[in-house]
């Protein structure tokens, strides 16, 4: 593995393993060193089928990595839409063709998380399941619930206990509280700069940190979160900063 990538990887796990909000979480396989191969986990969102599950994430790291996406599927057995019932392979973007180097691993346990609060049947990879969600939404709630308990640990919820009319409500404040902090996330991650202004150097193979780190140095004017062109001379003390001359 190449000492940048290594680094990579080792730096986005310790980040996981310093959130104690988020309750996100992801180690080596087996509590080995090898960091290409990870076991993530997360709790099935509130308000949905899922609630209270714990549901375990198999992550393989490719060799081109960051600037492929990891490769995940679930362990846990999960009746969703977007995710095999047989195989626990997923039908998601952010895996696929949205992915971007700014990306981490962090950030795709979470969309998973956010996909059992959003399933797309349009877009599925089970199409039992998402044929179930479409015609009868109530069965797709209730075996859905059933697979959380048998598999995931979930707690057994009353027959008289269920979504009701709030149900809807309390899906979009969660789309609505995901989206605002994955914005905050992002606009931390980037030091309040712009993120196509970071993102130049992130695409010469330097890290968004190192980056940040180096426009704070150089003192780069983040300009409010907006773009605009650095003069050539400021350029050239960030790359060598970046490339640690003096």
């Amino acid at each position: 593995m190449s000492s940048s990538r290594a680094r990579r990887i080792a730096k986005e796990v310790a980040d996981i393993h310093s959130d104690n909000l988020s309750n996100i979480f992801a180690n080596p396989v087996g509590g080995g060193e090898d960091l290409t191969h990870l076991k993530g986990s997360f709790k099935g969102p509130p308000g949905t089928p899922y609630e209270g599950g714990n549901y375990i994430i198999d992550v393989k790291i490719p060799n081109d990595y960051p600037f492929r996406p990891p490769i995940m599927k679930f362990d846990t057995k999960v009746w969703h839409p977007n995710v095999s019932s047989q195989t626990g392979a997923i039908c998601l973007d952010t895996l696929s063709s949205a992915w971007s180097p700014v990306l981490t691993i962090k950030s795709a346990l979470l969309s998973l998380q956010s996909l059992l609060s959003t399933p797309e049947p349009k877009d599925p990879q089970d199409a039992e399941v998402a044929g179930m969600l479409t015609r009868n939404p109530k069965e797709f709630e209730r075996v859905a619930h059933e697979w959380a308990v048998k598999y995931a640990g979930a707690p057994k919820k009353d027959s008289g206990e269920g979504s009701g009319g709030g149900k809807t409500e309390t899906k979009e404040q969660k789309q609505k509280r995901s989206k605002e902090e994955e914005a905050a996330e992002r606009a931390a991650m980037y030091g309040g700069y712009n993120e196509q202004m970071i993102n130049r150097f992130v695409w010469m193979g330097f890290e968004i940190d190192r980056v940040v780190s180096a426009f704070d140095y150089v003192g780069i004017d983040p300009n409010d979160g907006e773009d605009y062109v650095v003069e050539e001379a400021y350029i050239g003390d960030i790359t060598a900063r970046l490339l640690g001359e003096p």
